[in-house]
C-alpha cells in the first residue's frame, strides 16, 4: 500500500512534465475600443489548448502600433482580421498627391474619397478634373500615386482635352 502512495505521489510530481502546456496567445488587459491605437502596455499573454484557437496572434510585436477594427476585449485572443494599420488619410480630407517617373516628380492636392492607413491603397479626387485615381498611403495626408500602365499619368489627366 505505502508503494501505492509513493507511486502516486510521484506520478503528481511529475504530471506537469507531461501535460499539454497549450499556446501562448496575445491578449489585451483591458477593453481596447474600435479605432484606438494598441499600446504594448495594454497586452498581456495566455496561455491556451492549442486547438481552442485558430489563427490567432502570439507575438506582442504583430499588434503594437496597430488600430482596432472592433472592440477588443480583456483576455480574449486577437487576430490580425480584427486590426489594421491607423488611420492616415481620412475620407473627405485634403492630401497632397504624389507621381514619380524617371527624372520627374509631380505633387497636387486632391480629395480623400477612402481612408487608409500606411501602405494601403485609397481613391483621391482630383479637384480640377473631377477624375479619380488609386493611390498608396505614404504618411499622415500624403499619398502616392499608382502608375496607369501605359496610359499618362493620372496626374496629369487634367491637362488632356
Amino acid at each position: 500500500m505505502f508503494r501505492f502512495f509513493l507511486f502516486a505521489w510521484a506520478l503528481l510530481l511529475c504530471w506537469p512534465a507531461f501535460a499539454d502546456t497549450g499556446v501562448r496567445i496575445v491578449v489585451p488587459n483591458h477593453d481596447i475600443a474600435r479605432g484606438e491605437t494598441i499600446q504594448q502596455s495594454d497586452l498581456t499573454y495566455k496561455t491556451v489548448a492549442d486547438n481552442t484557437m485558430f489563427n490567432t496572434v502570439t507575438s506582442m510585436k504583430d499588434l503594437v502600433g496597430m488600430a482596432a477594427r472592433r472592440m477588443l476585449r480583456a483576455g480574449d485572443g486577437v487576430r490580425m482580421e480584427d486590426v489594421h494599420p491607423p488611420t492616415l488619410v481620412v475620407k473627405g480630407s485634403t492630401v497632397t498627391m504624389t507621381f514619380e517617373a524617371p527624372g520627374i516628380q509631380l505633387t497636387a492636392v486632391g480629395r480623400a474619397m477612402s481612408e487608409g492607413g500606411m501602405g494601403e491603397t485609397v481613391t483621391v479626387q482630383n479637384p480640377v478634373s473631377f477624375r479619380q485615381i488609386s493611390a498608396v498611403v505614404t504618411g499622415p495626408g500624403q499619398v502616392r500615386a499608382l502608375s496607369a500602365g501605359a496610359s499618362a499619368s493620372p496626374l496629369l489627366a487634367s491637362n488632356r482635352p
